[in-house]
């Protein structure tokens, strides 16, 4: 019998913003999975997805889940930053608000809208400083707990926001901000019932 994949893959929410994030994505996963030699089955394994999906996500016809992204990233020795810069730098230092690029991710229940990740800093191969704002639906959650080397810190914009660090859990709320070493697993979670907003900025980069 087959093996289910934890999560399911996600429709782009933009026409413009997906296929952008697809047609970089796709042909870099099947790249880097090419140069460790590795099938889609044996990918697929290593990252605990299905091989269905990789194999549509190569050919630009799915976005995984962020937590499959970061399995996918991980068992190829890279990150989802990387896999997803852009192919060149922007032309200003500015990005304004309505030209920010927005990736869109599903739920752990793979149908209702889950995380969204807005770029306040368009992505770039060897940058160290990454920054987002995380949209998640009400009850939204990254899933598993990741950890890895680097330090974070956001500040709640709007919304409940729950932080799990190792056991611990902290709830919070628009207006409050946190700071951990990377090395600690960590999770989230949308706790609430409207839509939480999160500025998320993170060294080196890992989204």
């Amino acid at each position: 019998m087959a093996k289910k994949s934890r999560e399911t893959a996600a429709e782009p929410h933009d026409a413009h913003e997906g296929e952008a994030a697809l047609s970089t994505l796709g042909p870099r996963l099947r790249h880097a999975r090419m140069v460790h030699g590795l099938t889609l089955k044996a990918l697929a394994q290593a990252a605990d997805c299905s091989e269905s999906l990789l194999s549509r996500v190569e050919r630009g016809q799915a976005m995984p889940s962020l937590a499959n992204l970061h399995r996918l990233a991980r068992a190829l020795g890279t990150n989802v930053a990387e896999l997803t810069a852009a192919h060149a730098p922007p032309a200003s230092p500015v990005i304004r608000q309505a030209d920010r690029p927005i990736i869109e991710f599903t739920s752990q229940r793979g149908r209702k809208p889950g995380v969204k990740l807005e770029r306040v800093i368009v992505p770039m191969r060897g940058q160290l400083l990454q920054a987002d704002i995380h949209q998640l639906a009400p009850q939204a959650e990254s899933l598993e707990q990741i950890a890895h080397a680097g330090e974070e810190m956001g500040y709640v914009i709007e919304g409940e926001f729950e932080l799990r660090l190792g056991a611990e859990v902290h709830l919070m709320q628009a207006g409050d901000s946190f700071y951990f070493s990377s090395d600690v697993p960590h999770s989230y979670r949308n706790p609430g019932r409207t839509v939480a907003r999160v500025l998320w900025v993170n060294t080196p980069a890992t989204f």
